[in-house]
């Protein structure tokens, strides 16, 4: 099963998201942005989704709601229509169907030990929900071993097996295991899974130590061997599904999530989709090189600096773009030293409060994403705050990413041409226009946006509106060129016009998710910020 659309409404932390144009190529969905973002409730939504049409169950009201919306939905179907899933598959029509479409893992992995002296019965995990809540402690291990041991008895007596050998079935049953252990792991080795019905646990080398109890393992190993072991054993359950793992890399060093994640992509099979939820930089660098050998199956979703209190939808970044965007916030770690973009361009925008934050920094990394994928923008605040070189934020980064070119521009306002020639000489380059919303509402743009909800005849219409926005602008006492102070009326008049929904809850919603993606490198706006910028 592979999604192309997921909605969220009033569910958890979010008023109205929606996750769509998933294509279904991708075999691998990584969520990321920093903790509390909004990641993990995602993932609730799926596990929600799954238990009620797969299962007819419900679960607390309380939990699922987000707060603040809880007193408005006192009905006894609050349930409905929280979250909907769209799939590129047309077979899903009644709950069995629904059955074994989705797995998960949960953040909270853990299960330090165990030995078994017994064996009881597994039943199909298709036909059970995993989990209430995905805040539950996930502990799979003793149960996979019971199911491995399972698996061992039933091909003991399959007839099918009469001419192999204890070791070529004990092999059979148990070589996946070994060979994805092996292709993480360097010096450990899976040896043994004991006697099931005495010491009954899974025993491995490790360099010289042998019959290394399980309990023995490190944290990370633990975490990586549980995953693993689970993909495998499940295989036979779970073959067409969406698979969700709650940050897989917990208690592992960068260079095993990297392994861990490439093995995680070969266990999936293609008919299914691996949705990850991370804020390491070992996944994303692993994500990047399988991207490269797998063109087209992964893609990421940001959830980072998102207001999840209004409207929002978000659409699947392009890798580099994501990389460089997360690496940026880990730029004061020590993983800034091991990715760093080729450019850094330090623009105007506010770098504080909740809902305009690196505003500018967003437009133009949206814009520019696709054919500068090395390039980070950064709001750094005022022009006076970019023209300081003793600008702290700017030393630190600078310093950091000293293999990284620096440049550093300013929006027009109101400075005469000797400021603008003062500024190039102290290297910081100045757009030819006051301000972004000059160039996100230019004439070239309003009109390919008409093209684009096929009404190119309301083109005249919209260019007026936009003259009469800036005509009451100007009488506000504001100067013709001000596009940012007639911006709130030329948005409602657009929308107006051409009837759009959906299109952004706000004005800077609206620049961001509907108007930006229309700047591309055919158009002339494109070409003469791409000059202005990197020129």
């Amino acid at each position: 099963m592979k999604i192309k659309e997921v909605r969220l409404n009033k569910f958890k932390r979010f008023t109205d998201l929606t996750i769509t144009d998933i294509p279904e190529t991708a075999k691998l969905v990584i969520l990321v942005g920093p903790n509390g973002c909004g990641k993990s409730s995602v993932f609730e939504g799926f596990n929600y989704w799954y238990k009620l049409k797969g299962f007819n169950t419900v679960g607390e009201k309380d939990y699922y709601l987000k707060e603040g919306d809880k007193g408005d939905e006192n009905d006894d179907r609050w349930f409905t229509n929280k979250v909907q899933i769209f799939t590129y598959d047309s077979d899903l029509n009644n709950q069995a169907s629904i059955h074994g479409r989705m797995y998960f893992r949960t953040a909270y992995r853990h299960e330090p030990d165990f030995t078994t002296s017994k064996l009881s019965r597994q039943n199909n995990p298709e036909e059970r929900i995993q989990f209430d809540t995905l805040m539950k402690t996930d502990m799979s291990v003793s149960e996979n071993y019971q199911r491995l041991v399972s698996k061992t008895l039933s091909g003991i007596y399959d007839s099918k097996n009469d001419n192999k050998s204890v070791v070529d079935l004990r092999e059979e049953l148990v070589g996946r295991i070994k060979q994805s252990l092996n292709n993480v792991f360097d010096d450990l080795q899976l040896v043994s899974i004991g006697d099931p019905l005495s010491n009954g646990s899974f025993y491995f080398t490790k360099g010289r130590s042998e019959k290394f109890h399980y309990k023995n393992l490190s944290a990370g190993e633990k975490s990586a061997f549980d995953l693993l072991l689970d993909l495998v054993i499940k295989a036979a359950y779970y073959e067409n599904t969406v698979y969700c793992i709650d940050e897989p890399e917990s208690h592992m060093h960068t260079a095993l999530q990297s392994k861990l994640l490439s093995e995680l992509y070969n266990l999936i099979p293609d008919n299914s989709q691996l949705w990850l939820s991370t804020h390491s930089i070992g996944m994303l660098k692993a994500a990047k090189e399988l991207e490269e050998q797998n063109p087209n199956t992964v893609c990421f979703l940001d959830l980072s600096e998102m207001d999840f209190d209004t409207c929002v939808v978000i659409r699947p970044s392009t890798i580099d773009a994501t990389i460089w965007k997360k690496f940026l916030e880990l730029a004061f770690g020590d993983f800034a030293k091991l990715i760093a973009p080729q450019k850094v361009v330090f623009c105007e925008g506010t770098i504080q409060g909740r809902h305009y934050k690196n505003f500018d920094a967003q437009i133009y990394e949206r814009i520019f994403s696709s054919k500068y994928p090395d390039t980070s923008f950064v709001s750094i605040g005022s022009c006076s705050e970019l023209e300081d070189e003793d600008n702290v934020s700017m030393k630190i980064i600078s310093q950091v990413l000293n293999s990284s070119t620096i440049i550093k521009f300013v929006d027009r306002d109101d400075k005469s041409e000797e400021e603008v020639i003062e500024l190039k000489t102290k290297g910081i380059k100045v757009l030819n226009k006051r301000h972004i919303e000059c160039y996100l509402l230019d004439d070239e743009i309003i009109s390919k946006l008409c093209h684009m909800c096929n009404k190119e005849d309301k083109i005249e219409e919209c260019l007026k509106a936009k003259e009469q926005a800036i005509a009451e602008s100007v009488g506000r006492g504001h100067p013709s060129d001000d596009i940012k102070s007639a911006s709130g009326k030329i948005y409602t008049e657009l929308k107006r016009i051409l009837s759009l929904t959906q299109c952004g809850n706000t004005k800077d919603a609206f620049f961001r998710d509907t108007i930006t993606p229309l700047i591309t490198e055919e158009t002339q706006i494109y070409k003469d910020l791409e000059s202005e910028i990197f020129g």
